[in-house]
């Protein structure tokens, strides 16, 4: 058994003269949020595409658990695609019922979870409306269902709250939070940095059709510090710059409680930037290492590539 649920080697994907994707390889471990990331056009749908076995790549092969993919694989996935799709004109309860049953639900079985999911989202008036009749917030929830209903060990969400008003996607967070909790593992394609930040244990970004950066989000974020330190201090007077030590990027006072950025020199320890800020009769309230949000790295990442 591998410690991976899927693994892309080398894949490569062309369209006529278009690469869609050149040679990406990328670890996707059991039990956790993987976050696909990259802008438009980057590759991300057709690597999603491949792993569900919808695309063929031209090169390259994905392992599903430490063996080559196989269809009786991809039913152990659950795929929420970016372009939803449900039959508008049947009922609500018979388009959920035919799509689990689908992916190898039982009538019995599938009639009872949908019931309980219903029940959980607060739609169990919905089952005899037609899909038609849903908003799009409301058909999302109801696809999302069909995506998890029949407990999937293996769960793709592209882009899983777009058109959610914020509860709604709150809603939707906690229940892919539960769903992690429960053992799923989780590939999240998304734009929303911030839900990166806040779901994700690793990441992979894509950008022109090659893979850029992969590991933990912590690891990442980390890594692509600046040496910044941002310093809550009191009193009259303002810190100075510490030659060799650190400038002052910036220093806000209100009342005499003031905020400063510094950055270090190269090879500083904090440990240092402290003996000189007591060296200037600076009384510290709180010195923190500031670290970059993932939505900075994953621009500054792009833009790089430009």
């Amino acid at each position: 058994m591998s410690e991976n649920i899927i693994e892309c080697r080398d894949i490569c994907k062309n369209f006529g003269e278009k690469v869609a994707l050149d040679k990406v390889s990328v670890n996707i471990p059991k039990g956790g949020i993987f976050g696909l990331l990259g802008p438009n056009g980057a590759g991300k749908t057709t690597l999603i595409r491949i792993i569900n076995r919808i695309t063929i790549p031209n090169g390259g092969e994905v392992l599903f658990d430490g063996r080559p993919i196989t269809q009786s694989d991809v039913e152990k996935i659950g795929y929420l695609p970016e372009e939803r799709g449900l039959y508008r004109k049947m009922e609500v309860g018979d388009q959920a019922m035919y799509l689990a049953q689908l992916k190898g639900m039982s009538a019995a079985d599938a009639r009872k979870a949908l019931k309980e999911w219903f029940v959980r989202f607060g739609i169990q008036d919905w089952w005899k409306k037609k899909v038609e009749e849903l908003s799009k917030g409301m058909a999302q929830k109801v696809q999302f269902i069909t995506t998890v209903v029949h407990k999937p060990s293996l769960m793709i969400l592209d882009e899983p709250f777009s058109g959610f008003d914020p509860v709604n996607a709150e809603l939707i967070r906690k229940e892919i939070l539960r769903l992690k909790d429960e053992g799923a593992t989780i590939i999240l394609s998304t734009h929303n940095m911030e839900s990166v930040e806040e779901l994700c244990d690793n990441i992979a970004l894509i950008n022109k059709s090659h893979l850029v950066i992969t590991g933990g989000v912590n690891e990442i974020r980390h890594k692509y510090g600046n040496n910044n330190i941002e310093l809550i201090y009191t009193g009259e007077d303002k810190v100075n710059d510490a030659e060799g030590i650190f400038k002052v990027l910036s220093d806000e006072d209100n009342a005499g409680r003031h905020t400063a950025v510094l950055t270090l020199g190269e090879n500083v320890s904090s440990n240092d930037a402290l003996s000189a800020l007591l060296a200037q009769d600076i009384v510290v309230n709180s010195f923190k290492e500031l670290i970059p949000r993932m939505n900075d790295i994953f621009i500054k990442l792009v833009t790089e590539e430009a």
